[in-house]
C-alpha cells in the first residue's frame, strides 16, 4: 500500500513539473501549480507511449519540459550536503548527470500509472512572493495524497527545488540516502554508486 502510495505520488509529481514555467507576473505560485497540474495529467493519460512505459519518450518529456523549469542544481546541491561545495567542477557534473539519470528512472514507472488522479491546491500562506510552499492534494482512488512544492521565482517564472510526498520532503530522503555513500567513499564513492544503480535499472528487464 505504501508502495503505491508513493507511485501515485512520484507520478503527479513529474506531471506537476512536466510543462513550461508560468510566467510570475501572470500567475501566483499555487495558480502556477494548478495549472500544471492540470494540464499535464490530462496530457499524460492520453499518451498511450507514456502509460505504455515507453523510456525514450518518458526520456524525451523530461529532458525538454520538466529540467528547464526545476532548479536541479540547487535539488541536487541540497541532497548531496556541505561535501557539494567542495567538489570538483568535473565531480558536480558527473553527479548532476547521475541524479538527473536516477529521476527519470524513477518518472519511468511513475508516469504509467497516472490515471484518475485530481489535484486540490490548498490555500496559500503568506504573501506567495520569492520562495514559497504550495500545498496540494492528490485525489484519485484510495485516500487522498499530500503533495507539495517548494517554489522560488527565477526572473520571470516559477521554479520547483523540493516536493514533499505524503509527509517527506524528497531532497532530504535523498540526503539520507547519499551522507551514506559519501561517509564510505566520498563524492567519487557516491557518484559510482549511482551510477551502478542507473545501469542496474536499465539493464533490467522490461514488464
Amino acid at each position: 500500500m505504501l508502495r503505491r502510495t508513493w507511485i501515485s505520488a512520484l507520478a503527479l509529481t513529474a506531471a506537476a513539473l512536466a510543462v513550461p514555467a508560468a510566467r510570475a507576473e501572470a500567475v501566483a505560485a499555487d495558480a502556477f501549480v494548478k495549472q500544471v497540474s492540470n494540464d499535464v495529467i490530462d496530457a499524460v493519460k492520453a499518451d498511450k507511449a507514456i502509460q505504455a512505459g515507453d523510456v525514450s519518450r518518458i526520456r524525451t518529456l523530461v529532458d525538454q519540459k520538466v529540467m528547464p523549469h526545476v532548479n536541479f542544481q540547487r535539488m541536487t546541491s541540497m541532497a548531496v550536503g556541505p561535501q557539494w561545495r567542495s567538489a570538483t567542477p568535473e565531480q558536480q557534473k558527473r553527479m548532476l548527470e547521475e541524479f538527473k539519470t536516477l529521476m527519470i528512472n524513477t518518472y519511468a514507472g511513475a508516469l504509467t500509472q497516472v490515471k484518475d488522479q485530481t489535484v486540490l491546491v490548498k490555500p496559500m500562506r503568506g504573501s506567495g512572493e520569492g520562495d514559497s510552499v504550495v500545498r496540494t492534494e492528490v485525489r484519485g482512488r484510495g485516500e487522498p495524497i499530500q503533495l507539495d512544492y517548494r517554489v522560488e521565482k527565477a526572473g520571470d517564472a516559477w521554479r520547483i527545488y523540493d516536493v514533499n510526498v505524503g509527509g517527506f520532503w524528497l531532497v532530504e530522503a535523498y540526503k539520507g540516502q547519499f551522507a551514506k555513500d559519501l561517509s564510505a567513499g566520498g563524492m567519487d564513492g557516491l557518484i559510482t554508486r549511482l551510477t551502478e544503480k542507473n545501469k542496474a535499472t536499465a539493464a533490467a528487464p522490461k514488464n
